[in-house]
């Protein structure tokens, strides 16, 4: 036997292998016996999610199951809606290190890419998604990274479809902004970042009162092209949130305060200080994305980093979603599917359980206006689904099964494959010669 026939016997096997193996074209799935979370209302002992054409249509512990449904029994599991991740760059690349297909970053060198519609280059395919399944996520947040405007980005499932129209949620959901850093290009102190987000806001009102003047050149020259401005409309007229990436607590009240200027809807991702004006978030309605796995600052606007940040800031009101900040931005693309060990370390820090899970689910859903989509389990919402070996925060524990739109995936990823092909050494494999 060669050894690609060999290779595609053992993914066929290993597939085959799945607990919760479901005939071709089952339209009508009831998952039965398991403790299931809700997230939108309180745990049911020994309940049931009945879906039916990509769809919940029941959720209790009394649910009538059709004749013809595919039962799961999910007695001794865990069932919760499919984490969604709230910041990563999934989709975007494959290799890393600027190897191979880069989607990630416009190349502007003005640092404003409103336009830059980012989904339009995601990777349906991307090597990544199968391993953030298997982790439980089903959904995230695909975003643009760098500039002072990075661009648009979309909310996506992890469906495994090839083309974009059927992995697409919500596009755009939020238009991303970096502070942090001077990572924007051709720009210096904060300061200066600041003082542009405003010369881009006020051309942005005057580009949409002066359409006609603009396209007879009868305007003044603004700071962005007219499909940069255009983009930025919904910004402006607080339809489309500007998600804001920032760390330290004084640029996060300079985020507050571009907002209440202008009217805008933020979101501060990041947030490494956020815990500093808790009680200004809560006030403004301003959620936070943040992480709890790292207390190390690895800059100097993270140098009040700590593990309470989330606890403290759930303690004020705020709402949160939960995303890595383990450093080194593999949580963003590689590690993606690790967003729920985030989770669980934030209940160690003082975050309730309840909370985290909300965290990881419907608070971002609610954030990014999709709550009537995923991040729960209630009729009428995607059958994004995933059954538990236990407590999903436990590392020990497994995602036996994945539901995504109704239809339960279990293609292995690339770490399968490898693990399986190499699970079993040749004879002599290691000995000396």
């Amino acid at each position: 036997m060669n050894p690609m026939t060999r290779q595609v016997r053992q993914v066929l096997v290993l597939a085959a292998a799945c607990a919760f193996a479901l005939p071709a074209g089952a339209q009508t799935i009831a998952i039965t016996g398991g403790k299931v979370y809700p997230v939108s209302g309180p745990a049911i002992e020994n309940g049931t999610v009945l879906i039916r054409d990509g769809k919940i249509v029941a959720v209790g512990k009394d649910v009538a199951i059709p004749s013809d449904a595919q039962k799961v029994d999910a007695t001794g599991k865990w069932v919760t809606p499919g984490l969604v991740n709230s910041y990563t760059n999934l989709g975007f690349g494959d290799v890393g290190f600027s190897a191979g297909p880069r989607e990630l970053r416009a190349k502007r060198g003005d640092g404003i890419a409103s336009g830059f519609a980012s989904w339009e280059g995601y990777n349906t395919q991307s090597v990544h998604i199968a391993s953030t399944r298997e982790g439980g996520v089903t959904s995230v947040l695909a975003s643009p990274a760098g500039g002072l405007i990075s661009g648009q980005a979309a909310i996506v499932d992890l469906t495994g479809a090839i083309a974009l129209p059927d992995v697409l949620v919500k596009a755009p959901a939020t238009m991303v902004s970096q502070i942090d850093d001077n990572q924007s290009a051709e720009v210096g102190a904060k300061g200066e970042l600041f003082g542009r987000l405003r010369d881009l806001i006020e051309d942005t009102k005057a580009y949409e009162h002066r359409k006609a003047d603009y396209e007879r050149a009868q305007t003044r020259d603004f700071v962005a092209s007219r499909r940069d401005l255009e983009a930025m409309i919904p910004v402006v007229e607080g339809r489309e949130p500007l998600t804001i990436e920032a760390e330290q607590a004084s640029d996060i009240e300079g985020a507050l305060s571009l907002a209440k200027e202008y009217g805008l809807k933020i979101v501060i991702a990041g947030g490494t200080e956020a815990w500093k004006v808790a009680d200004k978030l809560a006030a403004a309605k301003v959620p936070v994305l943040a992480g709890a796995m790292n207390n190390i600052p690895l800059s100097f606007s993270m140098l009040g980093a700590r593990q309470e940040n989330l606890a403290m800031l759930r303690k004020a009101g705020v709402e949160v979603g939960i995303i890595g900040n383990a450093g080194g931005g593999d949580e963003e693309l590689f590690n993606v599917r690790n967003v729920r060990f985030e989770a669980g370390n934030a209940v160690a820090y003082g975050m309730s359980w309840d909370d985290a899970l909300r965290g990881i689910t419907l608070g971002p859903a609610e954030i990014y206006g999709v709550s009537d989509k995923i991040g729960s389990l209630r009729p009428g919402r995607e059958a994004n689904v995933v059954i538990w070996s236990g407590d999903p925060f436990e590392f020990s524990t497994r995602a036996e099964a994945v539901f995504i739109r109704g239809k339960k995936l279990d293609a292995p990823s690339r770490q399968d494959m490898l693990e399986n092909r190499y699970k079993t050494l040749p004879p002599n494999y290691g000995s000396p010669e």
